[in-house]
């Protein structure tokens, strides 16, 4: 049987401990964590001494002696392997986004849901689990193949499997990794006041690599995500970020949007990614506007123009990756944007995340016996007509 997952809870809170170890029993008792408690980074840092098996540590940022931010900066000192999840208040966005880009894996806010909570914690662990597999493997890796499937665990490792949900809107997304691992990845996250951000990306390069740098983006996209209201900002941060660090010139093709559900407001920014679908409740779609934005980490101090549209009760935004315009049949035809737009023409749907699907059957049923040779990637944004 595998050992339960060690997690060091650092808050100076009493009441958390307790609290904690009463709501994660039942984990508890079935052998899949084992939590372990201190008051603030001091303590902290001398139980990761003494215990090499932490696998993570859940830390508040506001605690005597040491707090959150200092003792992010030390973890990697006593094991850089370990995976640091946050814990704060939605007010206190300026340490999230500096835990974020000290290497805070994620964070959850305060008061802390405990559902929302056991998510972040397995997917944190699953990330590394995939990690250390990775690391395992590296020193053993005798053909480009084994190279790839280990890029494609960690690249699945970090995608959402659960997507915010309100009355107004419906949300999914997915991606299948091709034979040849590129660096697709996608996520959705819950931000201040309601809003939603998306994001779809497309990194350079294959293999372990793109993934390395995959990661790298979506932890300092999310980082720049929490403090920023404006998309083009974010990618502003986010290319400087990357830039900076960038001695193998890799770069990222992103697209990264704001939705506000209150109103139907969609605002995005686009770093040379494929344009969103937007698509109509009868069916008819059409391009969004480029904002003549360029991949990130090439070339510092962009500034990155945005778009806004209000979504009309009906109307779907579709994003993607070019997995899906760019799959070629035995004839080397193209899908393209035209095959995408025939998917709704034909039969707009009610269901998004059955809509999401469709279109991945529609670009293997395009490409028939030919190879996948890119990363199938897809996330869709609905806007109800009427609420259920």
């Amino acid at each position: 049987m595998p050992r339960p997952a060690k997690i060091l809870v650092v808050d100076d809170e009493p009441d958390l401990e307790p609290l904690m170890l009463q709501r994660m029993r039942r984990h508890i008792r079935a052998g899949r964590y084992e939590f372990l408690f201190a008051h603030n980074g001091v303590e902290a840092l001398e139980r990761l001494r003494e215990d090499p098996g932490i696998d993570m540590v859940l830390s508040d940022i506001n605690m005597p002696q040491m707090d959150g931010l200092t003792l992010l900066e030390q973890i990697p000192q006593v094991d850089p392997d370990i995976r640091s999840v946050i814990i704060s208040a939605y007010g206190d966005m300026k340490n999230i986004r500096t835990a974020m880009n000290r290497g805070a894996f994620d964070f959850v806010t305060k008061p802390v849901d405990f559902e929302d909570l056991q998510v972040t914690i397995d997917r944190t662990l699953r990330h590394l689990a995939e990690w250390r597999e990775a690391l395992a493997s590296r020193d053993k890796l005798v053909a480009l193949q084994n190279e790839l499937d280990v890029a494609s665990k960690m690249q699945q490792s970090i995608l959402p499997t659960e997507f915010p949900k309100g009355s107004s809107y419906q949300i999914f997304g997915s991606m299948e990794p091709a034979r040849s691992v590129g660096g697709d990845f996608f996520d959705v996250m819950s931000l201040e006041n309601g809003r939603i951000g998306l994001a779809v990306a497309d990194v350079s390069d294959k293999g372990v690599p793109a993934a390395l740098f995959m990661m790298s983006t979506r932890t300092l996209l999310k980082g720049a995500a929490i403090g920023n209201q404006d998309p083009g900002a974010v990618l502003r941060e986010v290319n400087d970020l990357l830039h900076d660090d960038n001695e193998a010139a890799m770069f990222v093709t992103v697209l990264y949007a704001e939705y506000d559900p209150a109103s139907g407001e969609l605002r995005y920014a686009n770093g040379g990614h494929n344009p969103p679908l937007l698509v109509h409740a009868d069916g008819s779609s059409a391009l969004l506007p480029l904002t003549d934005g360029i991949a990130l980490g090439l070339v510092p101090d962009l500034q990155y123009k945005q778009e806004s549209l209000t979504l009309a009760p009906g109307d779907a935004v579709v994003f993607y990756t070019d997995g899906v315009t760019e799959a070629m049949n035995i004839e080397n035809d193209e899908f393209g944007t035209e095959g995408l737009r025939a998917i709704f023409a034909a039969s707009p749907p009610s269901n998004w995340k059955e809509a999401n699907s469709a279109i991945f059957d529609a670009v293997h049923a395009f490409a028939g016996d030919m190879p996948q040779s890119d990363d199938i990637t897809c996330v869709t944004l609905w806007r109800r007509e009427s609420e259920p």
